[in-house]
């Protein structure tokens, strides 16, 4: 059976600050591969290169060398391919931090819509697609309420539909996890894995949090700027 081409296929990618003899090397070569549907896990120390590889891969830093290939096209080689990154963390890239960041004065299906409006939908066609995602994840009866109304869980729930609302081949999470209790924590890594398998959708999990990392079949350690693959313990979660 021919497998499916990578979400996101990374290689020899480099990002180097400062220059001479102040220049310092965050990272020194990483590859990285991520098939559709599937979830890994990111985990290093602190200073390790994590934060700087996340950056790169959502567009937010451009990195000094290397190869990003995003569902089979390749978006940086040796500078961005669009002239315009905004628009690829836009259109191709979602985004789960720490914290929800949802927008307070919006109610919940326009905090999932707002990136389809700004992407060019049409007001009904994006508030559709917002229902379609908050039915997916248990939370359409908060459909209307406000920000402030959800619990923390919910809140997350929330911050992963507008994620997806694009439909993007990666989802890149930030500690999505850190704050949560065990039990909230190991919903929040449910919900992304079957989020994963249903959209079809790649989701890098950069944690801390030893509560979840057992979960990952498949993990990518980073120290001193490059990444070795690991495999996971793949903990049942059900």
């Amino acid at each position: 059976m021919t497998q499916a081409r990578p979400a996101i296929a990374v290689a020899g990618l480099r990002k180097r600050y400062g220059t001479g003899e102040t220049a310092m090397d965050a990272l020194k070569g990483v590859d990285l591969t991520v098939q559709p549907g599937e979830v890994i896990g990111l985990i290093g120390p602190s200073g390790s290169g994590k934060s700087t590889l996340l950056k790169c891969l959502g567009a937010v830093t451009e990195p000094s060398a290397g190869r990003i290939d995003l569902d089979g096209e390749t978006v940086y080689e040796n500078g961005w391919r669009n002239r315009d990154p905004r628009a690829l963390r836009r259109d191709r890239i979602g985004f789960v931090f720490q914290a929800p960041y949802l927008i307070p004065f919006l109610d919940v299906t326009d905090n999932v819509a707002l990136p389809l409006l700004l992407a060019g939908w049409s007001k009904r066609e994006a508030r559709q697609r917002a229902r379609e995602l908050l039915t997916a994840l248990d939370v359409a009866q908060r459909a209307h309420v406000a920000i402030t109304q959800l619990s923390g869980g919910e809140q997350q729930r929330v911050a992963i539909a507008r994620a997806l609302a694009n439909q993007p081949p990666i989802i890149l999470a930030d500690e999505p996890t850190a704050p949560l209790d065990s039990e909230r924590a190991l919903a929040v890594v449910r919900i992304l894995n079957r989020m994963a398998q249903q959209y079809r959708t790649a989701i890098i999990v950069v944690t801390h949090d030893e509560k979840i990392i057992p979960t990952f079949k498949r993990l990518y350690h980073i120290r001193d700027g490059r990444t070795y693959e690991d495999a996971g313990a793949g903990r049942e979660l059900d």
